[in-house]
């Protein structure tokens, strides 16, 4: 079990890392740092997990993969440390004292980290007792005043950071904008409190075994229950930063799917008025999946070319098809969704013929649509009524306009 979340923690970090790297290339020095912190965590979590752990304790360096792994680590504190501080943007004169307080705690923690790394290879190399690769360092040298210095050195770096991190956090989850924004706020900090109850466990841990002597099995006991403390940590971590980005995925799906429930009907227009598009349309999954512009400039741009093409189209409709249109849709639950499919039907047989008019038809009605979002759920609904039309109902509309005697 305890081997299972350790690979599930790693792969869990490394994922987030993955799907966050565009924003070493696009992104700012906020996205930069966050993403920092993740890939700091998951290579961390890779040294730690048992296949790699053992081969780099069996090296040429016994214990190898304690010394990096807390490498590693220190490198992910100064980059979530980083992090935290600009989320307040530029520094100025006047600003909040909690502010204040982590750009100091951000400044000083460059010069701890040396300071830390320089006293913990010392130690490491000199006092700490590595005869044999180890299997749980902590459990295997408790009660080795090497060991505790060591670790201990590391555990202050680590808390100090973690209790600034929680507090900032906190205070943040408390006035944030949206509930995603203060569930991941309260998930980040949550996993900060259990980071700080691990620093603790493990420090007391570590002195109280030179001061009273504790058995092989109970120090790993007491080893796992706090490694299981850690892993909790990691999976809230990964989960805090992640829940604000839901709205933003669930955005990028909703778009993309408009896009693909959109396409027969957009392609059906831009072949019907060639001159409007910009390019020939791709197939529909080139069309849904290509990277360049972004999603939202593609569906916005689809939402134009869908309007302008109808605008287009009104040279070749009858003055009497939306009538006739409507008289069509009276049995549809959405009569006016209805009515705008038959008509965009109609038409198109009308353009495929040539049959075009002097006068343009009257516009189809305006409806009340403010938003992208908006636009794209009516069009959505015209494209599945447009979609169980055929090209003979589109001629039958337009036979049975041309027979209405005029008035």
């Amino acid at each position: 079990m305890h081997s299972f979340l350790a690979y599930a923690a790693a792969v869990v970090m490394t994922a987030v890392a993955i799907w966050r790297f565009p924003a070493v290339l696009h992104g700012d020095a906020r996205r930069r740092a966050l993403w920092g912190c993740y890939a700091g965590f998951a290579l961390a979590l890779w040294i730690k997990s048992p296949g790699i752990k053992s081969a780099l304790n069996h090296s040429v360096v016994t214990d190898l993969s304690v010394l990096l792994k807390h490498y590693v680590s220190i490198g992910a504190i100064l980059a979530i440390l980083t992090y935290v501080v600009a989320c307040y943007g530029k520094p100025g004169r006047d600003v909040p004292r909690h502010v204040a307080a982590s750009r100091a705690a951000e400044r000083l923690a460059y010069q701890a980290s040396v300071g830390a790394l320089m006293v913990m290879t010392g130690l490491f190399f000199t006092v700490v007792r590595r005869d044999a690769p180890s299997t749980d360092f902590a459990a295997e040298h408790a009660g080795q005043w090497g060991a505790t210095l060591y670790l201990s050195v590391f555990y202050v770096y680590l808390g100090t950071a973690v209790v600034i991190c929680g507090y900032q956090w906190s205070r943040a989850a408390r006035w944030a904008e949206t509930r995603l924004l203060r569930a991941g706020l309260v998930l980040m900090s949550l996993s900060m409190a259990i980071g700080i109850l691990y620093t603790l466990c493990r420090t007391a841990f570590l002195w109280i075994a030179i001061a009273v002597p504790i058995e092989g099995h109970r120090a790993v006991t007491i080893t796992h229950a706090t490694d299981f403390l850690q892993t909790m940590v990691f999976f809230l971590f990964a989960a805090g930063v992640s829940v604000p980005t839901v709205g933003a995925v669930t955005a990028r799906w909703q778009s993309a799917r408009a896009l693909w429930e959109l396409y027969p009907l957009w392609h059906d227009l831009m072949t019907a008025v060639p001159d409007l598009g910009f390019a020939r349309p791709a197939s529909r999954l080139r069309e849904v999946t290509r990277t360049s512009p972004p999603l939202d400039i593609r569906l916005d741009r689809c939402l134009q070319d869908i309007g302008d093409a109808v605008e287009q189209l009104r040279h070749y409709a009858p003055p009497k098809l939306l009538l006739a249109a409507e008289e069509a849709a009276t049995e549809h639950d959405d009569a006016a969704v209805a009515t705008e499919a038959h008509w965009i039907n109609a038409v198109l047989v009308a353009a495929a013929a040539g049959e075009r008019h002097a006068a343009a038809a009257p516009a189809l009605p305006t409806k009340p649509i403010a938003t992208i979002a908006g636009e794209a759920a009516w069009l959505q609904q015209v494209q599945h009524v447009y979609a169980t039309l055929t090209r003979e109902q589109g001629r039958d509309l337009l036979d049975a306009v041309a027979k209405e005697p005029a008035r």
